[in-house]
């Protein structure tokens, strides 16, 4: 579980840091701070089972402190961080023993999920397997969740809320979901409300009714336009989310394999699927979540070859 993982957060950045402990205390690590390399080493009293290191720092950089991390504990998983233009150092980096490299600014559950790698295989990236749904999915406790008897204006506002509450700095982000779970009493999924959704409902009915053809090349004026989007956005104010969310996507075990995932989305044409665990529901994965991780694959491949070459 992600509160057993002690994660050694270390760069020179202030602010990161303190944002860093914020975010990762909230999901469930624990995260042990340190603004320089000499400091890191200190902190190795602490026993973290992840450090995360910034490559550039003065005094004791990454590089030094991670050859001094490994003379020391040689199994523990050091992951690196790198920005624009030190891509090349990331790469020596891992030669030296780092279990992976990410590049600044990075996105916080990318972050996580290389923490937990690390933590799950013991810093041996060679003994990495192919994750199943549950390692990549978006947790159900992370996205807001709401009735359907909720208008939309109070939707609005309570997915609005989930973005601001996202904290960043220029070397992390923490990126909002774009859409609502919709759920009744008994926990069960009814819908899922999105953009696409919202903007389906503002769109006059008539915008998208079929049209003589001769009225196929008719081009509205600007004048038509004009104040269009406020009204419809003020007319629909109080319609209840119910009424216009999608569908309850198709389930899928949480611990099916991603292909499982891959092809249901395919055939079924759609962009989510409802992850079971245990009878509940644990999760969402999303087409972007795939996505995500055929990246991580083909990263993964480039730093072993590099590492080779």
């Amino acid at each position: 579980m992600d509160h057993n993982i002690r994660v050694l957060m270390v760069d020179d950045e202030k602010q990161f840091r303190k944002t860093t402990q914020k975010i990762l205390s909230r999901k469930g690590f624990e995260a042990i701070l340190a603004g320089t390399g000499e400091e890191a080493i200190e902190k190795l009293s602490e026993n973290p089972d992840v450090v995360v290191l910034d490559i550039k720092m003065p005094g004791m950089d990454g590089h030094q402190a991670l050859k001094e991390i490994k003379k020391r504990f040689p199994r523990l998983p050091v992951i690196m961080l790198t920005g624009h233009g030190t891509l090349p150092s990331a790469m020596e980096a891992h030669a030296e023993g780092a279990f992976d490299y990410l590049s600044k600014p990075c996105d916080i559950t990318v972050l996580t999920d290389k923490i937990r790698e690390a933590f799950q295989h013991g810093g041996q990236p060679g003994t990495i397997e192919e994750k199943r749904i549950l390692g990549v999915m978006v947790p159900i406790m992370e996205y807001t969740v709401l009735t359907g008897e909720e208008t939309l204006k109070e939707a609005v506002l309570k997915l609005k809320a989930s973005f601001v509450s996202q904290l960043s700095t220029s070397r992390i982000m923490e990126t909002g979901h774009r859409s609502i779970i919709v759920m009744d009493e008994d926990k069960e999924v009814k819908g899922i409300l999105t953009i696409m959704n919202l903007l389906s409902l503002l769109l006059p009915p008539y915008l998208s009714a079929s049209k003589p053809s001769m009225a196929d090349s008719i081009q509205y004026s600007p004048i038509f336009w004009k104040e269009m989007f406020t009204k419809a956005v003020k007319d629909n104010s109080s319609v209840k989310i119910k009424e216009i969310m999608s569908p309850t996507p198709l389930t899928i075990d949480a611990k099916a394999s991603l292909m499982e995932a891959a092809y249901m989305m395919k055939v079924n044409n759609t962009r989510r699927l409802i992850a079971i665990l245990s009878g509940e529901v644990a999760g969402i994965i999303r087409e972007q979540d795939l996505f995500f991780e055929i990246e991580k694959i083909l990263r993964r491949s480039e730093t072993k070859l590099a590492a080779f070459s």
